[in-house]
């Protein structure tokens, strides 16, 4: 299996790009962030033509995740259990959830897409929402491969934070100023360890980022973060063979600010023994 993930930024705006990515990769599983668009408004035909099943969700404008799939999808679930929802000037616990979380099950492994929230500020009730949102999946993760351990499962997406220093070369973003790269962000990324997961890409690509702001020729100057990641169960990790930043494909027309992250895996010769490091900084 061959699994993606891709903060596209505005699916109906890069449509052909990332479908002609997914073919010209052989990408059997692609999982998708700010699509930013409703369900229905999503390019379906598009895929299809090219032998993709999707599964996508998205309520308006903003945010938005989906899943394509050369095999059925199955077990489809909007949103984990205990996801807290947000509403600005608003707190409860019955709060409106937005669209950040899509999981389905491909061949056996559980692949979720993710788009934590961003934050906004380290003042902004946002940030709290942020810090809430990624205990609360560490607890959902934990409490799933407790039942499950030997279940392959993949969290994948964007997490809006750069776990090391290694992780940023954005001279605008700097602790105790801007999120992103806080302390308590760090942890809550780094907590998602005691639930079972491990990056499994860095051991494999220790080097480069996976997003440039459009603005002051961040890209050009190579100014980015890494912030899109796949974190993996014990099962998972020991199916992955490779991995790949593409950072091309931040190149080109009407490129998205964020590339695709892709790991490769071996589903037949997963073991026991654990031949990826945990490392989260």
């Amino acid at each position: 299996m061959r699994l993606a993930t891709w903060n596209v930024n505005s699916i109906r705006a890069r449509v052909t790009r990332t479908v002609e990515f997914c073919v010209r990769e052989h990408i059997d599983v692609l999982a998708m962030q700010e699509i930013k668009c409703k369900t229905e408004q999503f390019p379906y035909a598009a895929f299809e033509e090219a032998g993709y099943h999707v599964a996508a969700h998205g309520l308006n404008q903003w945010n938005g995740v989906a899943i394509a799939s050369r095999e059925p999808l199955e077990d489809v679930e909007i949103g984990f259990p205990g996801m807290p929802g947000f509403e600005k000037g608003k707190e409860g616990p019955d709060l409106p959830q937005e669209a950040r979380a899509i999981g389905a099950t491909v061949d056996g492994v559980r692949v979720w897409s993710l788009y934590v929230p961003n934050g906004r500020g380290l003042d902004d009730p946002h940030y709290t929402y942020k810090l809430d949102w990624l205990e609360k999946l560490r607890q959902y993760t934990a409490d799933t491969l407790a039942e499950n351990p030997d279940l392959p499962l993949a969290l994948t997406g964007d997490f809006n934070i750069a776990p090391t220093d290694a992780d940023n070369g954005d001279p605008t973003v700097v602790e105790g100023a801007t999120t992103h790269v806080s302390p308590p962000e760090r942890a809550a990324f780094a907590a998602f360890e005691s639930a079972g997961l491990t990056d499994v890409v860095r051991p494999l690509v220790p080097t480069g980022y996976t997003y440039w702001d459009y603005k002051q020729l961040r890209f050009p100057r190579n100014e980015g973060l890494r912030i899109d990641f796949i974190l993996g169960s014990r099962a998972f990790a020991d199916a992955v063979q490779g991995a790949e930043i593409h950072r091309n494909e931040r190149k080109g027309e009407v490129p998205s600010d964020h590339v695709p992250v892709v790991a490769d895996l071996d589903l037949t010769d997963a073991g026991d023994d654990d031949d990826l490091p945990m490392i989260f900084g």
